[in-house]
């Protein structure tokens, strides 16, 4: 759908708070694309935390989770003010976009927990990081092979989102290594 010349929806459709003024996602479709890039974000904060020294765990939690959710604001207001200043927004609109971007949020929940409860498996700052890191990464390939999966791809095309995902992962696992020695 496009925007008529004097901002409305062109097509008969509402003028913006309705449904049509909605970033467009297909009906029923669930976009993973917001946990790849969550899982690879949380990576990254783990890394960047990690290169310090010595941390608490639960700064490491704090950290994994509102970063998630700064990212995640980040992404909501460039999709409703981005693309759509040429709409009006409605509340409706505003709970969408937010809902759909949730993604990036749940995908730092996984390394925070990680980090949560590393101490129960007896592991230290080190072992912490490296912990949250693998669970990250983990999600990171895994979301990126399931939305490979659910647009319908072939197994090639899958394995092949998979394995692009574990190499920007690996890179980030580079990153660690490097900037710790």
């Amino acid at each position: 759908m496009t925007a008529s010349p004097e901002g409305g929806p062109e097509g008969g459709g509402p003028e913006g708070g309705g449904p049509e003024a909605a970033p467009e996602r297909e009906a029923g479709s669930e976009d993973y694309s917001g946990a790849v890039y969550g899982s690879l974000l949380a990576a990254s904060v783990v890394v960047g935390a990690g290169t310090l020294g010595k941390f608490p765990r639960l700064e490491l939690v704090a950290l994994l989770l509102g970063t998630g959710v700064v990212f995640w604001a980040a992404h909501v207001f460039s999709r409703l003010f981005g693309a759509r200043m040429v709409r009006r927004l409605s509340w409706d609109v505003i709970r969408r976009t937010s809902r759909e971007e949730r993604p990036i949020i749940k995908a730092a929940v996984p390394p925070a927990v990680a980090a949560a409860i590393a101490p129960l498996f007896g592991l230290g700052a080190t072992g912490i990081a490296w912990l949250a890191l693998a669970v990250a990464l983990i999600g990171q390939v895994g979301w990126a092979t399931l939305a490979a999966s659910r647009a319908g791809a072939s197994r090639r095309l899958m394995f092949l989102a998979g394995a692009i995902n574990l190499f920007l992962g690996l890179l980030i696992v580079l990153l660690k290594v490097a900037l710790q020695h």
